[in-house]
């Protein structure tokens, strides 16, 4: 390991109605930090579990157990953990046993110049697959061109990052599940270096929280909506092309057929072109300003 990472690492888990998969995933954490030389402590948040989740994490003494008093969310569960961390690096990882928490390690080795290092799933392994992996790429492309950054896995729920880094974006982070995506997107957005390493994704432990038409209706939503906070431009300038070259196209269609006549919807579309133009730039110097 690095001597960048010679301090205490925090590992936080979110946990929701985990009973059944919880026990291994703390037992993958303790296997893999042991053998990796670093100093290192576990962080498990009881999102206001109904099973016997906290009864089961209540059997490692050694972990430190936060329990919300009611289901706030993922996301708020992870934001949790995080305050309580004393590492200046802290790795997320879901508490369903979806994820290798032995390649915890692997992530902190790679975390040298890097403020976020992700576990890139290399397979859907979700519910509702049919759903999950068309809805997706779709989001992930929107991404990828609104940050101009190649995401290979937008939402993993395993990734180690820089304590520091996080705390500039907390206040943008929403409690749900598009906290991952959210974190992700304000890391690109803002330049932070970022990096993926491939990762295996297991069949879920439990029922899962996930709603697939609300939560990726969410998923795009915060798409739009935090690139559009830091990089406004990127949603208007192609719009307000797109708007152009229609009523120019338009206009050119006009002159011929109408014998230099040309529509209102056309004049129209020209202006509309020009004032979302003009709400980009002005969108950009507010975001400007507010980033100083």
């Amino acid at each position: 390991m690095s001597e960048e990472l010679s301090g205490l690492v925090s590992i936080v888990i979110p946990a929701y109605n985990e009973e059944e998969a919880i026990g291994g995933v703390i037992e993958e954490v303790r296997e893999a930090m042991e053998g990796s030389g670093l100093e290192w402590e576990l962080i498990v948040v009881n999102d206001g579990s109904g099973d016997r989740t906290r009864e089961i994490v209540e059997g490692f003494p050694w972990v430190e157990l936060v329990n919300h008093p009611y289901s706030m969310g993922g996301g708020a569960a992870r934001t949790t953990g995080i305050h309580r961390a004393r590492g200046d690096v802290v790795v997320v990882v879901d508490g369903d046993a979806t994820y290798p928490a032995g390649d915890i390690p692997r992530l902190l080795e790679e975390m040298d110049g890097y403020d976020m290092v992700v576990g890139a799933r290399t397979k859907e392994a979700g519910t509702l697959k049919f759903l999950r992996v068309p809805a997706k790429f779709l989001i992930r492309k929107i991404a990828e061109f609104m940050t101009g950054s190649r995401i290979p896995d937008l939402n993993s729920g395993l990734r180690a990052m820089r304590k520091e880094t996080f705390l500039k974006y907390e206040d943008l982070l929403p409690p749900g599940h598009s906290w991952v995506s959210t974190i992700t997107l304000c890391m690109l957005a803002n330049s932070h270096p970022v990096k993926y390493l491939p990762i295996d994704y297991y069949p879920r432990k439990g029922k899962s929280t996930f709603h697939p038409i609300k939560d990726t209706a969410n998923y795009l939503m915060l798409v739009f909506r935090t690139v559009t906070w830091f990089n406004p431009l990127r949603l208007f300038l192609p719009l307000a092309l797109l708007l152009f070259l229609g009523g120019l196209g338009k206009a050119v269609a006009d002159i011929i057929r109408y014998d230099w006549h040309i529509a209102t919807s056309t004049v129209v579309l020209i202006l509309a072109s020009l004032q979302v133009f003009a709400l980009g730039m002005l969108a950009d110097l507010i975001s400007r300003k507010g980033s100083r």
